[in-house]
């Protein structure tokens, strides 16, 4: 069981895990690459810097500062966050135990160009297999989605769905695909239906007939996370207070993923801010108050 596992090992994750393991908080992070800022050829509007510097030097220089307090980092893909009594994070390679969760995995910019996705969202169109497999009990659903995270997704909904169907759109499947699931290559033209989703359109006037259409492009993000959880978003923005606490106890949010103004400077308040009250939270669980 970890303190506190930090998903994300850009500067909102990593200014957490400063003020998180200084305090004496058993501290891992999370991360999978460099994200937006490692695709940064120059940095000039940071602090402390005379000189441009490139996202993926201020990168590793955050990961160095926290490798040398002793911080744990793995690199690995998280495909569900689930809370009972504690946080449980599977990821392609384990299962973890925390006491509380920091997310910082910035935006998620994973919705496909699809036409038909936005018009029927909410309408047979989820992100969330967890959160809406309940609502399509012995339906022919789908999976939009070529990774682990949809084939996790597809697995969640098997249990409940009369068919389930991965739809790659076009890029060939690449993981392990259960027999039970069914695969679709093809390229989608369109998400059709009247009030709510009816068929997914593939090219060559290909039609699947379907009651929901679950999106899992990628890997998850950071609302996706949220979703699982119960946490409040509000499009691809994570709800928190002051304290970048949402309102599941133990869980909170920092960085781009909290919208408003998407600079390094924001993330690294937001996380030592999110630092700071994760570290107040587990002294205050260890103490029963």
């Amino acid at each position: 069981m970890t303190d506190v596992i930090i998903i994300g090992n850009g500067p909102a994750g990593v200014s957490a895990a400063l003020y998180t393991k200084r305090a004496g908080i058993d501290t891992l992070i999370i991360g999978r690459d460099n994200g937006s800022l490692g695709k940064a050829d120059k940095v000039e509007n940071y602090y402390g810097f005379a000189l441009p510097v490139s996202g993926t030097e201020l990168i590793n220089n955050g990961i160095a500062a926290v490798k040398r307090l002793g911080v744990d980092i793995i690199s690995d893909e998280v495909l569900d966050i689930q809370y009972f009594e504690n946080f449980s994070i599977k990821t392609k390679k384990t299962e973890l135990q925390a006491h509380s969760v920091i997310i910082a995995t910035g935006i998620s910019r994973n919705t496909p160009r699809i036409k038909g996705i936005a018009e029927f969202e909410g309408k047979g169109i989820s992100y969330c297999a967890v959160c809406d497999g309940f609502f399509y009990r012995g339906k022919d659903v789908c999976v939009i989605g070529e990774g682990s995270y949809a084939v996790h997704e597809a697995k969640e909904l098997l249990p409940l769905a009369n068919s389930v169907t991965l739809a790659t759109n076009g890029v060939e499947p690449n993981v392990k695909i259960p027999d039970e699931i069914k695969v679709q290559t093809k390229k989608i033209l369109e998400i059709q239906g009247t009030s709510s989703v009816d068929a997914i359109l593939f090219e060559n006037d290909e039609l699947l007939r379907c009651s929901g259409i679950f999106i899992a492009i990628g890997v998850a993000g950071s609302t996706d996370f949220a979703k699982k959880l119960g946490a409040q978003t509000e499009g691809n923005k994570i709800i928190v207070d002051e304290n970048m606490a949402t309102n599941v106890p133990g869980l909170f949010a920092a960085g781009d993923c909290t919208a408003g103004m998407l600079q390094v400077a924001k993330a690294v308040y937001d996380g030592a801010k999110a630092g700071t009250e994760a570290v107040k939270y587990i002294r205050q669980l260890k103490k029963g108050v």
